[in-house]
């Protein structure tokens, strides 16, 4: 059970990076809603020079289709490139420890995690990839993915915000990826990367050392552009890691002072997202609803998990302690990172259940960009349901919300489960299950169902790592990594296309922005998503924890 130390710990890190993410919202806004920042005069020049060589005209305004086709066939460029890179490692330079081209179902599998912000990692990490291929194939997507994901929340604020003028549409695409990469990711990231570095985090492109310890026994210490890697992995919540064992190895992760660095690191952004909207939307209670939902629900996480005793278990990292791996693990989750401090397999079962609601709400507050756009969505439907229950029109922001609007919002609702299940059972049907070595238990499914409800999340904390370097579950995992991400980004495009042509109303039939929606928006998040998954994870991670409690009797 959680005492005082803890709670002031989480308290803490909750405050530190609520401050931060206001301050950052700020500057967000000056990057995609005003055009003016500090940077101006030396970013400028640099942006307008890659517009200049792409050929994009920054001025062309872009509807919500064109907007999706842009980002979507960039995204398949860079998978392309990823792919070309990791298969062909072997042959190109930096790669001092000849390590070989991984074969085409491992090289595709990591090739769309990345490209979809999901990093779900297969591979083994520092002993498999060259230094080329973490900074070209790994690290060069991650910058890529995440921008797209901040571009995509912008996009759709801008939908539901409304016209500014006759002329003005979502944004476009080039325009806001570049500047979330030069002007957001790029400075935070570096910032990011020297704080990790002065915490012991090595930075190095000079081969991996051989060295003795005092008992005797050669050891060989891999090192390589690590804090660089870090740095962005955590900030673009990209999770995956530059070595197998993640964020629990310490070259990665050296001590409890990198260890909470790094989980502020993962929050930072999603957390910034909702108070950008109530900047966008000069009505910054709307953001306060947001950020007051999706903290709460990730406060209800953490509560499930934190009921069992904080105590060291097997594969837990000691310098960790108990308590931090379990904020780890729920953090990590909430803000759909993937980036683990520990081995799953060592979490109590109530542990795994607060990790499976943050990959099934994914607004808990959510990765980076598409958390916001997540709650959008339930916002929607729960002002159609609550619109329903008082005889009214259901309005958010002063637009109607008509049938066609709830009707897409629930597609992508659905779309979740659907992903999720039909290969979860496709697995057991195929007998890839039992191909890998797992058994009919709750165990065995509870990790079939987490790989996919983590790939699905663009999540990719995943119980089986390298024993899922398959055929199946590379081609299997790849397809649902893309799908999660790109399906509901296709349909709240839509909804954003849709209410940005709306006109709007200063009467408010509902009210959004007070305190009472928030508690509604929460039970409706928990009837919707919640119970559609509760008979799977009844037999999952319910039963996992029922069974230990009848062992210890």
């Amino acid at each position: 059970m959680i005492g005082p130390y803890y709670f002031l710990i989480i308290a803490l890190v909750w405050a530190i990076v609520v401050l931060l993410a206001w301050i950052l919202a700020k500057y967000l806004q000056g990057v995609y809603d005003s055009g003016k920042t500090i940077f101006d005069k030396i970013m400028d020049p640099v942006d307008n020079v890659i517009y200049k060589i792409l050929g994009i005209d920054k001025n062309q305004e872009m509807g919500w289709k064109e907007y999706f086709l842009s980002l979507f066939i960039f995204s398949i460029f860079t998978a392309i490139i990823s792919f070309l890179v990791l298969s062909f490692q072997g042959v190109l330079p930096l790669n001092p420890m000849k390590f070989a081209g991984l074969k085409w179902p491992l090289a595709l599998n990591t090739a769309l995690s990345i490209s979809s912000n999901t990093n779900l990692q297969h591979y083994a990490g520092g002993s498999s990839l060259s230094y080329l291929g973490q900074m070209a194939g790994i690290q060069f997507l991650q910058f890529t993915s995440a921008a797209t994901g901040l571009a995509v929340a912008v996009a759709i604020f801008r939908g539901f915000v409304g016209k500014k003028d006759e002329k003005s549409k979502l944004g476009n695409f080039y325009v806001d990826l570049i500047r979330s990469i030069t002007r957001v990711l790029l400075p935070l990231s570096i910032i990011g990367a020297i704080i990790v570095i002065a915490l012991g985090v090595p930075q190095s492109l000079s081969g991996y050392d051989l060295t003795t310890s005092l008992s005797g026994i050669s050891q060989i210490i891999k090192v390589g552009p690590v804090g660089s890697l870090v740095s962005i992995m955590q900030l673009g919540t990209n999770g995956g890691g530059y070595f197998g064992a993640n964020s629990a190895y310490p070259l990665q992760n050296p001590g409890p002072l990198s260890n909470y660095v790094e989980l502020g690191m993962m929050m930072l952004i999603p957390t910034s997202m909702p108070f950008l909207f109530g900047g966008m939307l000069r009505n910054r209670n709307e953001g306060r609803t947001i950020l007051l939902a999706s903290y709460t629900l990730y406060a209800i996480d953490l509560a499930i998990a934190l009921i069992p005793v904080t105590t060291l278990g097997a594969g837990m990292e000691t310098r960790f302690g108990g308590f931090s791996p379990v904020l780890w693990t729920v953090t990590t989750t909430a803000f759909t990172t993937g980036s683990v401090n520990t081995s799953l397999a060592a979490m109590h079962p109530l542990v795994i259940l607060a990790a499976f609601m943050g990959m099934i709400i994914q607004a808990t507050p959510g990765g980076i960009g598409v958390g916001a756009m997540y709650m959008l969505m339930y916002i929607i439907i729960t002002v159609f349901i609550v619109g329903l229950m008082a005889g009214r029109t259901p309005e958010y922001l002063g637009g109607k919300i008509t049938a066609g609007d709830v009707k897409l919002a629930v597609i992508a609702f659905l779309a979740h489960p659907i992903i999720i299940l039909v290969p979860t059972a496709l697995a057991y049907a195929t007998g890839a299950v039992h191909g890998i070595g797992l058994g009919s238990g709750p165990v065995g499914f509870t990790q079939i169902l987490y790989e996919f409800t983590s790939s699905a999340a663009n999540n990719g904390s995943d119980y089986l790592g390298t024993q899922a370097n398959t055929t199946f579950f590379n081609v299997s995992t790849g397809i649902v990594m893309w799908a999660g991400r790109f399906i509901p980004i296709l349909i709240m495009l839509a909804i954003a296309g849709r209410m940005h042509e709306k006109k709007r109303s200063s009467e408010a039939a509902l009210r959004t922005d007070g305190l009472v929606f928030p508690a509604i928006l929460i039970v409706s998040i928990f009837i919707l998503a919640v119970l559609t998954f509760f008979p799977f994870l009844a037999i999952g991670p319910i039963l996992m924890h029922l069974e230990g409690i009848g062992n210890a009797l």
